[in-house]
């Protein structure tokens, strides 16, 4: 299992060029947020666009479009629920993040179905929350776009039908590959599942404990995989540095909130993207 290094994130982060607009840097789609957890896709999208995202738009329930706009006013919105407005969405899109308090009702289940069947093999979709429940629940069938499952323990559970004591690098990389799928599984010391490889995280921190936390990183593992010369560098720089910031922050905070290190998202991959 190979460690991520500082020094390699440093050289992942892209240097933007003078001459391009908010089309170079991806066109990426958030659903989820139901009446109840607006909250969780607000946050995703939100990391989402501070990752450098060029264009975000927001599919969630039409109670959240206020607090979305309040919130990210450079993000679009769209009802998740027209399911026939939704398919078209999906089309235009570099990727899609789905998933955080996407709910896990039959409403819930259409959505889902109506964006996986929708997806393009030039595209990827980043699954986390309730839609990897729903996935696994429902049968669905796996989309044509490459897909990153984002589960923390129990949901790997649910995807990988693994104890907690069988879950071995080796066992879950068998459970990866009849998945088909890239798996960013979360916990302490985060381990990314790749096809040909396993890379693990640094540590984060107690102070990480609080929701919405997991579907901050699922929008970072968009916003980067959006614009990375290659997925595999999005994907692994955006894990370190979501704990890097947080493990910053906790030098001086007791408790580190996912709006917190959304805030310094910016930051941070300015000081990477500079020359040492």
């Amino acid at each position: 299992m190979k460690k991520i290094e500082e020094s390699m994130v440093r050289q992942s982060i892209p240097i933007r060029e003078k001459k391009s607009y908010k089309g170079t840097y991806g066109r990426l789609l958030f659903v989820g947020g139901n009446e109840q957890m607006g909250g969780a896709i607000i946050l995703s999208a939100a990391a989402g666009l501070h990752s450098g995202a060029g264009l975000v738009t927001v599919a969630s329930a039409p109670v959240n479009v206020h607090a979305l706009h309040a919130r990210i006013p450079e993000a679009m919105f769209l009802d998740m629920y027209d399911l026939d407005a939704l398919q078209e969405m999906v089309k235009g899109m570099d990727g899609i993040v789905i998933g955080p308090g996407l709910g896990q009702d039959d409403r819930s289940n259409k959505v889902l179905e109506t964006v996986l069947s929708a997806t393009s093999t030039e595209q990827f979709i980043v699954v986390d929350g309730d839609a990897i429940s729903v996935f696994i629940n429902e049968s669905m069938n796996r989309p044509a776009a490459d897909i990153i499952f984002t589960p923390h323990l129990g949901e790997w559970k649910t995807l990988s039908d693994l104890s907690p004591d069988e879950e071995y690098l080796d066992l879950n990389q068998e459970k990866r590959a009849a998945l088909d799928a890239t798996v960013v599984l979360k916990k302490d010391q985060s381990e990314i599942y790749f096809q040909d490889e396993v890379w693990q995280n640094i540590p984060g921190n107690p102070s990480m404990a609080t929701g919405g936390m997991g579907d901050t990183l699922a929008g970072m593992v968009g916003g980067f995989s959006a614009q990375f010369a290659s997925r595999k560098e999005g994907i692994l720089s955006a894990v370190y540095l979501h704990s890097l910031i947080a493990n910053r922050l906790s030098e001086t905070h007791y408790v580190t909130l996912p709006t917190m290190i959304i805030n310094e998202i910016p930051k941070v991959m300015k000081e990477f993207a500079e020359p040492n």
